[in-house]
């Protein structure tokens, strides 16, 4: 019997899984502060979110919540995206996405039949989700600076159709990656050994299984 290489370099390496646990973190920081900005002037009239929700007992302190936060998400996220990039892991994990397999996942899915036997291997929702969510996050850091610096970004709010409907696709924006995130954690949840992988960094690429002994003759 053949030992088993241990030099393959883990599904989730280190500096991956540090960058999606701070990641975790500030956008609930963001999410729940946004939600105590948001009472303070409300886009759908009749509904707030409760102060269990909320980040910060009013506008004020939400706001300080959010903007420390934001720093944290913008240099996490940039780093992230440049990881993805050059080490070319967006391009292996997510990337192609058939549609027919899309189609047969969310079939499978519905039915209670979610497949993780290999965790090396994205099916087509999960890749679809995280594109959605990576688009959502750099919508909202565009839409956040309209919202923010709406003077010195005038040019910004312009484009984006005035600083109303900013703040409409802002919210729009924070209500596509609360989703993501129920879904993304119930499907942890569904399949434990897929937070156990980003706690542990999973199993080993590369890594050749042992040979078989070829029986006697």
């Amino acid at each position: 019997m053949h030992e088993s290489s241990r030099s393959g370099r883990r599904l989730h390496p280190l500096p991956l899984r540090i960058m999606h646990w701070v990641n975790a973190v500030v956008m609930l920081v963001m999410i729940t502060s946004g939600w105590g900005i948001y009472d303070d002037d409300v886009i759908i009239r009749g509904f707030h979110f409760g102060s269990f929700w909320r980040l910060g007992d009013w506008a004020a302190w939400s706001l300080n919540w959010h903007f420390a936060g934001m720093w944290f998400l913008a240099i996490n996220g940039l780093i992230y995206l440049g990881y993805g990039l050059v080490t070319g892991r967006f391009r292996e994990k997510l990337f192609p996405i058939r549609p027919a397999e899309l189609v047969q996942t969310v079939v499978d899915t519905l039915h209670f039949r979610i497949a993780h036997d290999d965790l090396t291997i994205y099916n087509a929702v999960q890749k679809l989700l995280y594109i959605v969510v990576i688009l959502a996050g750099i919508a909202q850091v565009v839409t956040g600076l309209a919202i923010w610096k709406p003077v010195q970004f005038s040019g910004l709010v312009a484009a984006l159709g005035g600083f109303q409907t900013a703040r409409v696709l802002h919210f729009a924006g924070m209500a596509v990656i609360v989703g993501f995130l129920v879904v993304h954690v119930t499907l942890a949840l569904l399949v434990p050994k897929t937070l156990l992988a980003m706690l542990s960094g999973g199993p080993r690429l590369g890594v050749s299984a042992p040979d078989k002994e070829e029986p006697a003759r």
